[in-house]
C-alpha cells in the first residue's frame, strides 16, 4: 500500500457514512444526500484531495469543485489545500470556483463570443431592461394591452382606473413577469419560439388572458435587447457557456481534457441548464459514456425555488438515477444539535409528508440521526438548555418579544459566551423586533436587554446600508421630476419601505401624480394614508426649492429617519460626489450617481466583515430563515409562527387583482415548471394550485433549516393576534387579528409531550 492509500485508510477511520463514499469514489456519477450538520463540506475536501491524489492531477488536468457562494468556494478550498498539504502533494490540481465564474471563463474563451465581463448587467440594470422591454410590447400590442387592462370587469374601467392599472402593468406586473420568464424559461432550455408554441397548448387555451404567449414576445424582446447592446446577464452566462460547448466540439474537448471530474456542492439549489453544464465539462474526452461528476446536497434545504429556478425535484431525480447505479448515498448522522432538536426535525419531515401526501411532499424521507460515540466532532450532540425545544403561545406579538427578551436573558445569565439567534420569515418582523428589544420603554416593554450589554444586530437592518444610493436617487429622481409617474412611484416605494408613509396603492398615486400632489376641487377626495405621503411630499418639494443638491441630499437622509450609520453612509455618497470634475448640479451628476447604483460597488459605512459578526458571544442575532442556511447558534429563537406567517398562502398583491384571483407570475412559473419535469401542462387554475402546494412546501423546508440551526435550545412561538405583515406600521397605526398557530405546532406540542421527561437545565 502506499502512502497516500495508508492515509486514506486512516482518514477513512475518522469519516461518517456518506462522507466516506466521496472518499472511495474513483469515478461516474455519485450523488450524496447530507442532513444538516452532517459534514458535507468536510467530505467533499477530503474526497476531492484523495482524487486529486489519486489520479495525479495538476494545472493541465483537474478536478473542478462549483459552489453557488464567493464563502462557500473560499472556505472549501483553504479545507482541500490542507488535506493536499498533509499528504505532501503540490497545492494545484485543483479549482473551486462558483458557477457563474466558470461559466464566464468557458464563454469568454470560445471563438467568437461577444460577451464581456464588462458588459455583465447588475440587478439594477436588469429590471430597467425589462421595463424596457415591456414599454416596448405594450406599444406593439395594444389590443392585449386593453385586455389586461379589461381584467375581468364586464364593463370598462373609467378613465382613472385605467390609468391606474396601465402603470400597475407597466411599473409592477409586466416588469417582474419579464423577469420570472426570463429566469424561468431559459433554464427550461426555452427558446422564445417553444415558449410561443407550448402558449398553444390545448390545456392553456382558455386560460383568461394570453400569459405565455405575452412570455414569448417577452423573452425575445430582451434576449434581441441584449444581443443589440452586447451585454449578458448571470442567466445568459451560464447559457451562453452551454451554447459554446455544445456548438464547438473541439471547443468543448478543449475543456473536457481540462477537466477531469466535477464536485458540486448545494446539488439541491441546482437547474438543469447548470446540470446541463456540468455534465458536459466532466464527460470523458475519449468516451462520453463516462461523466466524472459528484454532487452533494440537502433537497430538504431546497429554499430558493420559490424566487429562483432551481427546483429539488430536479436534484432528487439525480439522486434516483444514481440509486439505480448504486452509487447513491445518504450521510445522516449530524452532531450539530441536541437529541431533542434532531427528533423535532425529524417530526417535521415525517408530519409534513405525512399531511401533504396528496399535493407535493415537501421532503425527501431522510432521518438526521446523532453521532455515534468516539466521532471526532468536539461537543457533539451537545445536551439541552432547558427542555431543549419549547413551544409558547404569546397572546400578541408585542407580547412574544417581551418573552423571547426573558428567555433570551436566562440564556445569557446562565451562559454569557452563548450564540443566540432570533431567525424571522420577513425582513420588516426583524425590524419590528429589532426597534422593540432595543427600545422596550417605547413599546411599554420592560425587559431591556442593551442594558445588560447584549447587542442586538439586525443583519437586515445593517445591510440595507447597501441600498441608501439608489433609495436617494429614486427620491432625488422625483424631487428633480416630480410629474413622471414612474419616479413618483418608485420614490413613494422608498418612503414606504422606509416606515415614514403608511402602505397604500401606489400605483394610484402614480398614475396621475398631478392629482396625487396638488388635487383639484373636483377630484375624489383622497385616502388619509394619501394625505399623509403627499405632506410628506410637499416637504421634500420644499426643501428642493431651497437646498443646493449636497445639503437637499442630506436633507432627505434625515427625513428618511437613517440611523447614525446609515447619515454616515450618506455622507460617504456625497463625498464620492463630490470628488467629480463634474459641477454640483444634479443634471451633471445623476449619470454618474446612476452608474454607482447600476454597479451596485459602492462600499456603506461599517460593512467589513459583516458575515463574521453574525455568530458572537454575547449578541443577539436578528435575520431571516434564508440567511440563516449554513449557519448555527447554541439557542435560536423562531417566533410569528402563525399559519398566515408560515406556511401562509399564495396572495395577489393589491395592484394585480383586477386580473382576477390568481397571480398570472406564479401561473406562468408553474406551467413552465410542469413542461420542465415533462408533466402535463396545467391550466391557469390547476397551476396556481400548483404553484401554492410548492410554496407550501418550500415553506416547510424553510422551518426545517430554522429548526436544525439550533445546537442546545430552540424556541418557537406562534401569537394568538397578529397583523398582516406586509401593511403593519407599529410606530403608528395598526391592527392585530387572531390567528392560528402554523399547524406543525400543536402536532409537534403532543410529540414534545411524549418525549419530554424533567431535565434539569437553565431554568
Amino acid at each position: 500500500m502506499n502512502a497516500v492509500e495508508s492515509l486514506v485508510d486512516d482518514w477513512s477511520g475518522q469519516l461518517r457514512p456518506g462522507q466516506r463514499e466521496i472518499a472511495q469514489w474513483r469515478g461516474g456519477l455519485l450523488a450524496v444526500s447530507a442532513v444538516p450538520g452532517a459534514g458535507k463540506s468536510h467530505g467533499m475536501a477530503v474526497g476531492a484531495a484523495i482524487a486529486i491524489a489519486r489520479q495525479r492531477l495538476n494545472q493541465q488536468q483537474q478536478l473542478v469543485v462549483v459552489t453557488y457562494s464567493r464563502s462557500a468556494a473560499a472556505s472549501i478550498k483553504v479545507r482541500i489545500r490542507h488535506y493536499l498539504n498533509q499528504m505532501g502533494l503540490p497545492r494545484t490540481g485543483f479549482s473551486v470556483q462558483t458557477l457563474h465564474s466558470l461559466a464566464l471563463k468557458i464563454a469568454m474563451g470560445a471563438p467568437n463570443w461577444r460577451g464581456s465581463a464588462e458588459n455583465l448587467l447588475s440587478e439594477y440594470e436588469q429590471q430597467r431592461l425589462c421595463r424596457r422591454c415591456v414599454d416596448q410590447w405594450a406599444r406593439s400590442h395594444p389590443d392585449q394591452m386593453q385586455h389586461l387592462i379589461q381584467g375581468m370587469d364586464t364593463q370598462p374601467p373609467i378613465h382613472s382606473e385605467q390609468l391606474t392599472r396601465r402603470h400597475a402593468l407597466i411599473s409592477s406586473i409586466l416588469t417582474s413577469f419579464t423577469k420570472t420568464v426570463v429566469t424561468s424559461a431559459r433554464s427550461a432550455f426555452l427558446t422564445p419560439a417553444e415558449l410561443r408554441q407550448l402558449s398553444h397548448h390545448p390545456a392553456i387555451a382558455a386560460d383568461p388572458y394570453p400569459f405565455l404567449e405575452i412570455a414569448a414576445d417577452l423573452l425575445e424582446l430582451y434576449q434581441h435587447q441584449l444581443y443589440e447592446r452586447e451585454q449578458i446577464d448571470y442567466d445568459e452566462m451560464i447559457l451562453a457557456a452551454v451554447q459554446c460547448l455544445d456548438a464547438n466540439a473541439s471547443y468543448r474537448q478543449e475543456w473536457q481534457q481540462r477537466v477531469y471530474a466535477v464536485f458540486e456542492d448545494e446539488a439541491q439549489d441546482s437547474t438543469p441548464l447548470q446540470s446541463r453544464l456540468l455534465r458536459l465539462l466532466a464527460t470523458d474526452v475519449m468516451d462520453d459514456r463516462i461523466v466524472n461528476v459528484v454532487r452533494v446536497g440537502d433537497p430538504n434545504q431546497a429554499i430558493n425555488s420559490t424566487f429562483t429556478a432551481a427546483d429539488p425535484l430536479f436534484f432528487n431525480a439525480f439522486c434516483d438515477e444514481c440509486a439505480q447505479q448504486n452509487a447513491f448515498y445518504t450521510m445522516t448522522q449530524a452532531g450539530r444539535c441536541t437529541p431533542l432538536v434532531i427528533k423535532a426535525a425529524n417530526y417535521l419531515v415525517e408530519w409534513a409528508n405525512h399531511t401533504y401526501a396528496q399535493t407535493e411532499p415537501p421532503f425527501r424521507p431522510q432521518d438526521i440521526q446523532p453521532v455515534p460515540p468516539g466521532d471526532p466532532q468536539p461537543d457533539a450532540n451537545p445536551p439541552a438548555w432547558g427542555q431543549g425545544v419549547e413551544l409558547v403561545y404569546p397572546k400578541t406579538i408585542f407580547e412574544t418579544a417581551h418573552e423571547l427578551a426573558v428567555r433570551i436573558a436566562r440564556v445569557f445569565e446562565a451562559h454569557p459566551k452563548a450564540t443566540v439567534a432570533i431567525l424571522v420569515r420577513q425582513n420588516k418582523q426583524g425590524h419590528f423586533l429589532a426597534d422593540l428589544l432595543r427600545s422596550p420603554a417605547d413599546f411599554g416593554l420592560n425587559h431591556n436587554l442593551p442594558s445588560l450589554g447584549i447587542t442586538i444586530f439586525d443583519v437586515a437592518g445593517v445591510e440595507r446600508r447597501s441600498h441608501i444610493p439608489e433609495e436617494l436617487f429614486h427620491i432625488l429622481q422625483f424631487l428633480y421630476c416630480p410629474y413622471s409617474p414612474d419616479r413618483v412611484k418608485n420614490a413613494l416605494t422608498v418612503l414606504v419601505e422606509r416606515g415614514v408613509v403608511p402602505p397604500q396603492n401606489l400605483d394610484r398615486l402614480a398614475a396621475q401624480p398631478e392629482v396625487f400632489l396638488y388635487p383639484g376641487p373636483l377630484d375624489p377626495p383622497a385616502t388619509a394614508e394619501a394625505v399623509q405621503a403627499q405632506h410628506f411630499c410637499h416637504d421634500l418639494l420644499q426643501a428642493r426649492l431651497q437646498l443646493s443638491l449636497f445639503p437637499l441630499i442630506a436633507y432627505c437622509a434625515q427625513r428618511l429617519g437613517y440611523d447614525a450609520a446609515e447619515l454616515a453612509t450618506t455622507d460617504r455618497l456625497i463625498y464620492y460626489l463630490s470628488q467629480s470634475q463634474e459641477p454640483q448640479l444634479w443634471e451633471r451628476l445623476a449619470p454618474i450617481w446612476q452608474g454607482i447604483v447600476a454597479e451596485n460597488t459602492f462600499e456603506p459605512v461599517d460593512m467589513e466583515d459583516l458575515h463574521s459578526r453574525y455568530v458572537r458571544p454575547a449578541q443577539v442575532t436578528i435575520l431571516t430563515m434564508h440567511k440563516a442556511k449554513g449557519l448555527d447558534w447554541d439557542a435560536v429563537f423562531v417566533p410569528f409562527l402563525q399559519a398566515k406567517n408560515l406556511p401562509g398562502d399564495l396572495w395577489v398583491p393589491a395592484n394585480a387583482r383586477f386580473l382576477g384571483e390568481v397571480d398570472f407570475i406564479a401561473v406562468t412559473r408553474a406551467q413552465i415548471r410542469a413542461h420542465s419535469h415533462g408533466q402535463p401542462i396545467p391550466n391557469y387554475q390547476e397551476a396556481w394550485r400548483n404553484a401554492a402546494a410548492a410554496k407550501t412546501a418550500e415553506e416547510y423546508r424553510l422551518l426545517y433549516v430554522a429548526i436544525t440551526r439550533a445546537k442546545r435550545l430552540l424556541w418557537l412561538a406562534a401569537a394568538q393576534q397578529a397583523p398582516f405583515w406586509p401593511s403593519f406600521d407599529w410606530h403608528h397605526h395598526y391592527e392585530l387579528q387572531p390567528q392560528a398557530p402554523c399547524p406543525f405546532l400543536p402536532a409537534l406540542q403532543q410529540q414534545l409531550a411524549k418525549w419530554l421527561s424533567p431535565i434539569r437545565g437553565d431554568r
